[in-house]
This record gives structure tokens, sequence and C-alpha cells, in this order.
């Protein structure tokens, strides 16, 4: 069975000749070989993006949206500019070698690569998605969780690079912890001025009066690939949506609410900080039917 497959993308240093079209941009690689140096500026020091990709019935869902993503939290570490082209081959590839499962995933990565060495690192990895069906049909709890920044903190110090999806999740792990030791499957951040921000490894949509809600993404949040085909779901449903700044009064008071990402989908959320609140069930299946089937 292949479980996981790994493709390791052939990386030029920043003084080689440009970069051969014909040249092979990845190869694969046992996924327990070494491949990783201890000194990767990526794992010492989490100098790196990633994104995770659906991939259904072995088709990669989002393919443009997670590249063009990668390319921009990329940009904002001052990364090399990844070969979009190359990465995709290796997106395709790891996905026709994975064996057939209904869900599963893959993941791209790229680093600053080891100190000193001028060359990033960068690999890619499809596996089987684990089991989501609860998560979709029954909901999650979350709390909610004080992120220690205002919401402008994207305008005021890009250096913290709020809005890119960097390797650097050491506070969303630790505040999934910090959910699970207050008796909930996840956390939704709040900015230290009131204003709702994201989850842990997920944006936030809010149904209000028969619209569809989401957090502005000039708040230091991720833009999210699930999040836009929500709302592309719901321009073909006739539904409203907008991006709006979201209060902790309006996060309450929402008609129903979701926080959706890549492999989860949209995950209805049946309680806040032990409140138990309405689960639209109708509207998460059409949700959810409209996610798992996208060919783009």
């Amino acid at each position: 069975m292949t479980e996981t497959v790994l493709a390791v993308l052939n990386q030029p240093s920043r003084d080689a000749a440009p970069h051969d079209p014909a040249a092979d941009a990845f190869t694969f690689a046992g996924p327990l070989e070494e491949h990783i140096q201890v000194q990767d500026l990526g794992i010492i020091r989490g100098d790196g993006v990633f994104e995770t990709i659906t991939v259904v019935d072995g088709h990669p869902q989002a393919v443009e949206p997670h590249l063009a993503r990668f390319e921009l939290s990329a940009r904002m570490l001052d990364l090399p500019v990844p070969d979009v082209d190359a990465w995709r081959r290796a997106v395709e590839a790891v996905c026709a070698e994975l064996d057939p499962v209904r869900e599963a995933f893959v993941k791209t990565v790229l680093t600053r690569g080891v100190e000193g060495a001028e060359r990033p690192t960068g690999w890619v990895y499809a596996a089987p998605s684990g089991d989501s069906t609860a998560a979709r049909t029954e909901g999650i709890s979350v709390v909610t969780l004080d992120r220690g920044y205002r919401h402008d903190v994207e305008r005021t110090s890009p250096w913290l690079l709020q809005g890119a999806k960097t390797l650097s999740y050491a506070v969303n792990m630790a505040a999934l912890r910090e959910a699970a030791r207050r008796g909930a499957d996840d956390a939704v951040f709040v900015s230290t001025d009131g204003y709702v921000l994201e989850g842990t490894r997920a944006n936030l949509v809010l149904s209000v009066g028969g619209r569809l809600v989401t957090p502005r993404t000039d708040i230091g949040i991720l833009a999210g690939t699930t999040q836009a085909d929500v709302f592309r779901f719901a321009a073909e449903a006739g539904i409203e949506t907008a991006y709006e700044l979201v209060t902790l009064d309006d996060f309450h008071a929402g008609d129903a609410a979701w926080l959706v990402s890549s492999v989860r989908q949209a995950a209805p959320i049946r309680a806040v900080n032990g409140n138990a609140r309405e689960i639209d069930a109708e509207l998460t299946t059409r949700m959810n039917e409209f996610l798992l089937a996208r060919e783009v």
C-alpha cells in the first residue's frame, strides 16, 4: 500500500544559472529516507511556508489558489519565488502515485534551507486524510482565545507575518491544546480590541440574516481558499456574501457558524465557550457537497 508519497523539489541555489525547463523538477523518494538536514531553518526556526491541498478521488482541489497563496507567503518571507509550474507537476505526480482513497491531502513545503547554504529546501507529500464525518455532521465546539494583537496588526507590524502561511505553528498548536483543556475541539482567535479573526487552522464563516459573512482579510488573517469556495457556492446558490469586521457580539448573534478549511471542509460550530448554538444542517450538507465535488 502507498500510504504516503513524497517528491523532493530540485531547488536551485541563489547564484545558479537560469533553470532549464527540461530538467527534472522533482524526484520521488521514500518518506522514511533521510532528506532534511538537521540544520534546515525550516526545522530549527520554522522559517518556511506551506500549503495543504484537499484531494478527492485522486483529484487535487483548488490547486491554483493554493499555489498562488504559497507564492505570496514565500514573497512575504523573502524566500526565493517558487517555480509554480514545478510545484504543480509535483502535486499532480504524488496524487497519481497515491493508492485510491476517497479523501487525501497534499502538503507543499518550502524552507530557507541550511543556514549559509543559500539553497532552499522544498518537498511535496500526499497521504490519506482522517475521517471528518463527525465534524461535518455533528459539528465542533470552540472557545474564543485572545491572540494578543490588535486587528490592524498586518498594517502596523508587517514583520509579524500575519496573513502568511508559515511553518511557525507553535502558537496555533498551543491554542488547540488550550481548547482541549477547556473541553473544546478548536479555538477561534480574537484581537485584543475585540474583533473575531480566524480559527487555529481554519477561516470563520457566519450566517447572518440570510447572508454569509467572513472576517475581512486585511486584519492579519489568512485568506482562505476553502472560504473563497464557500462564497463561490453561495454565489451559485443566490446567497449574498460579505467580508466585514466581525465583533464577538456579531459572532454570538449569528444564525449559524462554521470553521472552513482544507481536509475538514465546512465544520458547523455547535458550541462556543460551552454555550450551545444552532447548526444549519441543511446548509452545511450543501456546502460540503459542493466542496467535495470541486473540479478546480
